[in-house]
């Protein structure tokens, strides 16, 4: 019947062997982005930034659309604009309140300006629509090689600042008691949030990067309390959610996107389920 769904159109297997071996690169990209984007994202719960990782896509989404435009590389302009969105809300929203009030200037900012510079690309919609809801075929050599080289940078800065940064994100008035530099680690951690948004923008899209940067970390935390299971399963749900989804995603006719959402959703829907009925257990005990 004409106008029905068939699931034909949306999955289809075929030559899936030969597909995956093409977008390894794809696959590598999400692996990486899943677990350093789980485990930033246990900070980005703690310090209530899940508004700030949207204002950060949206000016990421303005810089990959300028070189989208003058022809520049499309990693390069996503992470100058998600570090110029970084710097400005770790020095200008130093508290929550602030924070939020420059978030929620930079986002129609951001998005209205990766409009305007899309509208004025020519042709070659397919990497227009990529930059807002994600893509999985455009990890070339090259980009592999920046998406890598910037995920490992946040690896780094995110270990080695962990002990500041935590102590910070769970009693700032007691770390800065204590002689912790928290206005820098702050910023120094909206720097590594600027750099793995804009890979992320690369990967899921701009639209959707809280699925791999809050998600997985919320979902963790439904689960556990403990300073080493948080983290680690947030890295797990990061990986299982991005990778799978581009698994997915191979045999799909779809956008990456609704697939590593869709994983991401129900996994954070099943830990929720976990911890409700953990709770009625122990109250039943």
């Amino acid at each position: 019947m004409t106008g029905m769904l068939n699931w034909g159109d949306i999955f289809s297997f075929q030559d899936y062997g030969e597909l995956l071996v093409l977008l390894s690169n794809s696959l590598i990209a999400g692996a990486v982005l899943g677990v350093v984007g789980g485990l930033i994202g246990v900070f980005v719960m703690q310090r209530d930034m899940a508004f700030a990782v949207h204002g950060v896509s949206e000016l990421s989404f303005a810089g990959a659309a300028a070189a989208l435009l003058f022809g520049g590389s499309v990693v390069v302009g996503s992470v100058a604009g998600a570090l110029i969105a970084a710097i400005l809300i770790g020095i200008l929203g130093a508290r929550a309140r602030d924070r939020n009030s420059i978030v929620g200037v930079l986002m129609p900012f951001g998005l209205g300006l990766g409009i305007l510079f899309l509208s004025l690309v020519q042709g070659r919609t397919a990497n227009r629509f990529g930059l807002l809801t994600g893509q999985i075929v455009s990890v070339s050599n090259p980009d592999l090689g920046w998406l890598i080289g910037m995920s490992l940078i946040v690896l780094l800065g995110l270990l080695l600042i962990w002990n500041p940064l935590r102590f910070d994100s769970l009693d700032p008035e007691s770390a800065a008691a204590r002689g912790v530099p928290v206005r820098t680690v702050s910023l120094l951690f909206m720097v590594l949030l600027g750099l793995i948004v804009a890979v992320s923008v690369h990967i899921i899209g701009a639209l959707l990067v809280m699925a791999l940067l809050v998600t997985p970390a919320a979902a963790a935390m439904r689960l556990s309390a403990g300073p080493l299971a948080v983290p680690l399963l947030a890295a797990l749900f990061g990986f299982v959610s991005a990778v799978g989804g581009i698994l997915l995603a191979l045999a799909g006719t779809l956008p990456v996107s609704p697939y590593i959402t869709t994983i991401s959703f129900l996994i954070y829907g099943g830990c929720w389920i976990a911890q409700r009925l953990r709770t009625r257990i122990r109250r039943v005990a």
